[in-house]
């Protein structure tokens, strides 16, 4: 298990904070296998709001999503819960370890939770041995990179980009008006060394720990400037 969590609320930006963690550690992975959950795939007549539907399934990248195609990681959808059987297995017996153990220990926080979490994550990666071969995992895991036969492969910041920020962000587009500003959510946003009417990428990281957003505006595969904002004004920071 390469990374594992516990969180309030299931959003967007944690399943970003998770690529990170595992693409700085080992490397771009070959694919990712995933549900057909929101956050991973725009599937027509769900994710739409309106009754004449423009867009078809997939015609639409949910923010997770772009920066895999951007990374040239592949996405494969699992569709029914039986073709997930082998990564629902672990996680289902994990998660019952994990509730037997905190009823047991009395434990009522996340924070306790994601100690049991830890501690079963490393015990199965460390030192159990796996049913079907019959290896510990991470011996396993390491035998393979040894070997040559790991699918991942050394992380690089895809040009034009500079900042590992630029890669791992919540991203939109936004037009100048006539004053060399833009609107995102409410709040006007100077953007320097932009025209009018000229066409803008956001590139955007919420810290919680400070409660502010970082933007790094994009213009012709060039950063032109940043700025931090209050999370709390940007929906899109609490995606």
């Amino acid at each position: 298990m390469l990374y594992a969590d516990i969180v309030e609320r299931e959003t967007t930006w944690r399943h970003v904070v998770a690529l990170e963690s595992v693409w700085l550690k080992h490397g771009f992975p070959f694919s990712y296998y995933v549900d057909n959950h929101s956050i991973f795939r725009f599937v027509e007549r769900r994710d739409s709001i309106w009754m004449k539907h423009n867009l078809k399934t997939d015609e639409s990248d949910p923010q997770w999503k772009q920066i895999l195609i951007e990374c040239s990681v592949k996405v494969n959808y699992a569709l029914s819960p039986q073709a997930k059987g082998k990564i629902e297995r672990p996680y289902r017996w994990l998660q019952d370890r994990i509730v037997r153990t905190c009823a047991r220990e009395n434990i009522r926080t996340i924070e306790g939770a994601r100690e049991v979490l830890a501690y079963e994550v490393k015990r199965y990666n460390n030192h159990q041995v796996h049913s079907v071969t019959g290896e510990v995992p991470v011996v396993r895991f390491e035998n393979a990179i040894q070997g040559g036969k790991s699918l991942f492969r050394p992380f690089k910041v895809p040009a034009p980009y500079e900042s590992t920020k630029d890669i791992f962000s919540i991203r939109d587009e936004r037009t100048t008006d006539a004053y060399r500003k833009i609107s995102i959510d409410g709040k006007e946003l100077k953007v320097p060394g932009v025209d009018s009417y000229e066409r803008v990428e956001l590139r955007m990281i919420p810290d919680e720990e400070t409660g502010l957003t970082e933007i790094r505006f994009w213009h012709n595969r060039k950063l032109v400037g940043t700025q931090k904002v209050k999370s709390s004004e940007l929906k899109r920071a609490n995606y």
